[in-house]
């Protein structure tokens, strides 16, 4: 505790500042890197699968979200609501499997590429056609999630932890370690890995490309609804979710694009270098560097460690 308060609290306290807002700071820089994390496990998924990122994702999150206060809107009680946008999320994975990626086995990553933007911009153009696009207030309190804070004190300054705060770091981190586990230890896992690293070779052995395009764009779409309500609990569900959601592709270059722990630790140096950041260096620079930290840190990491934290390193001869 006192290398801690030596290292971070102190110069902080050298500013001016209270040794408690640093604290503040920091849980809410921790809750945005979980978040952050989520984010990218749905993309993590897919690219394990599919070799391709996938840029819908974010366009995905707003979409679950949009889905599910769109159907509590129209008088469906809030838990049918909750398991009618999951199930829309499953006709949107096998619709993706149907209608996309059985066409496209063993073409270029190039093509798989542009058919997620294409995908991007229909549910963008489906979602304001079905929701409109005025923000819209997500359904906390009917889904039970909690609201209020808790006090703490600490070095003589006071804690504040928002209940839903709380409520999204521990769903999103339960949910990423249920799916690790899953993709790791099951039989569909295995396969996932398989079909990762040759389609070809994957289906030789008898194992179906499509299902487990299907299962991984479902769980995808799990990743996005929860997400989808976890940031719309903290600010409205409009379509300037999937700016945030695009946070993952810094998140995923640091941890690489295979890992789920690399989405996980990329996730938490995102969500603290970006708040530390804005306090030591965002009045020197003009303020607004939480939106552009991510990205050069990404660069950084592109010139120097392409793979990630823990990508593959691909050596390839010739």
């Amino acid at each position: 505790m006192e290398l801690i308060y030596n290292i971070l609290i102190d110069p902080f306290v050298q500013m001016g500042e209270a040794p408690d807002f640093l604290l503040q700071v920091l849980w809410e820089g921790f809750v945005a890197g979980t978040l952050y994390a989520l984010i990218a496990l749905g993309f993590v998924l897919i690219f394990k699968a599919s070799g391709v990122f996938n840029f819908a994702q974010g366009i995905m999150v707003v979409f679950a979200a949009l889905s599910l206060v769109g159907l509590f809107a129209l008088g469906i009680p809030a838990y049918l609501a909750l398991a009618l946008a999951l199930a829309i999320m499953g006709l949107l994975a096998i619709s993706v499997e149907r209608l996309v990626l059985r066409h496209l086995v063993n073409q270029p990553d190039i093509i798989l590429f542009m058919s997620t933007i294409g995908l991007t911009y229909f549910l963008i153009g489906l979602g304001e056609l079905v929701f409109g696009g005025d923000p819209k207030s997500m359904i906390t309190t009917e889904l039970g999630l909690p609201t209020g804070s808790t006090d703490i004190e600490i070095f003589g300054g006071l804690l504040i932890l928002q209940h839903i705060d709380i409520a999204a770091a521990v769903i999103a981190a339960l949910l990423v370690a249920g799916l690790a586990f899953f993709f790791s230890v099951t039989r569909v896992g295995r396969a996932l890995r398989a079909v990762a690293d040759d389609h070809q070779a994957a289906h030789s052995v008898g194992i179906s490309l499509n299902q487990i395009w299907v299962i991984v764009w479902f769980a995808a779409g799990i990743v996005a609804l929860t997400t989808g309500i976890m940031w719309g609990a903290r600010s409205d569900v409009s379509f300037a979710l999937q700016i945030i959601a695009l946070k993952a592709l810094p998140v995923l270059i640091l941890g690489g694009f295979t890992s789920v722990p690399g989405a996980i630790i990329g996730g938490l140096i995102i969500g603290f270098g970006e708040k530390l950041f804005e306090i030591y260096w965002g009045g020197l620079l003009g303020g607004g560097v939480e939106a552009w930290f991510a990205y050069v840190i990404a660069l950084i990491f592109l010139l120097f460690r392409p793979q990630g934290l823990f990508g593959e390193k691909i050596i390839e001869r010739i």
